[in-house]
């Protein structure tokens, strides 16, 4: 079984619990994520099965979230599950809200939250976290694509965010720092994943939904869809050369490429100076 699943995560599990889920259901042990989505968070999680886990790397990895922010309230985790740091009666206009995101567009640098999984000599910063111990957090410099206002309640003092940014960015630290911005607090009341990489929030399954191998099967998506290196179809000759792992010559410019034989994946290379080096076989 080789393909990629486009699947809802819903709130509560983890990625994990998704993959064990799936492992269950198909009997397949190489299955993985192209990122990991927190259990408070619930949305598009693209699942590679098989051999395609080993395409991971080279699928496009921008997210876009649509997140809930409530203003007004800190937290220990930046989220609705930590437990309330500072709190402020201070009302906001949209004007201002619409002021201060211009300083979050582009590339920015942002603190991770403490409750995260990045490790800090060999230990993650929850870890340090639970335990009460300091621990320096470095910054990470992010890009934020586009960042847009898509509802505000003034009264409940609720913000809705549109969010499109690279691999790393927290949307947590984003609604705590924006808070910060705005003159009060904030923090993350909700969270969905509404794309990563090709792959978008109205086009997933639910995990419910892929309980037999049957429904599995009939929800994989051919992984040649989501390359989007440039395509070399290859010869008979060159079929027998891949599949034993050994470069060969091509016009093609130097950079990654997709190998195809037959119109199926048959590997991934790298071409340079016109020799094609073979990185994955897939045959």
């Amino acid at each position: 079984m080789l393909g990629i699943l486009n699947v809802y995560k819903p709130k509560g599990k983890t990625s994990h619990d998704v993959i064990a889920i799936l492992r269950h259901v198909t009997k397949v042990k190489q299955i993985g994520h192209t990122g990991t989505l927190d259990p408070f968070a619930e949305g598009v999680l693209p699942v590679c099965i098989g051999k395609a886990t080993r395409l991971i790397e080279y699928l496009e990895d921008d997210k876009a979230y649509v997140g809930t922010v409530q203003l007004g309230k800190s937290t220990t985790t930046y989220d609705i599950e930590g437990e309330a740091v500072n709190e402020s009666d201070k009302t906001v206009t949209l004007d201002e809200i619409e002021a201060a995101l211009q300083d979050f567009r582009g590339d920015i640098e942002q603190l991770p939250p403490i409750y995260s999984a990045i490790k800090v000599n060999g230990k993650k910063l929850y870890e340090y976290a639970r335990k009460g111990e300091e621990v320096e957090i470095r910054p990470r410099e992010v890009n934020i694509k586009e960042l847009r206002v898509v509802g505000f309640d003034p009264e409940q003092r609720t913000l809705e965010l549109y969010i499109e940014c690279s691999k790393g960015t927290y949307i947590r630290s984003i609604a705590h720092d924006l808070g910060e911005a705005l003159g009060t607090y904030g923090h993350l009341i909700k969270l969905v994943r509404v794309k990563a990489g090709d792959f978008k929030v109205e086009e997933a399954v639910k995990l419910e939904e892929l309980q037999t191998i049957e429904n599995v099967e009939k929800n994989l998506l051919n992984p040649l869809d989501y390359l989007h290196h440039p395509k070399y179809e290859l010869t008979e000759a060159e079929k027998e050369k891949v599949s034993h792992g050994m470069n060969f010559r091509t016009p093609m410019d130097d950079g990654i490429a997709v190998l195809t034989f037959a119109g199926s994946l048959a590997g991934i290379a790298v071409s340079d100076n016109h020799l094609m080096k073979c990185k994955k076989v897939f045959l």
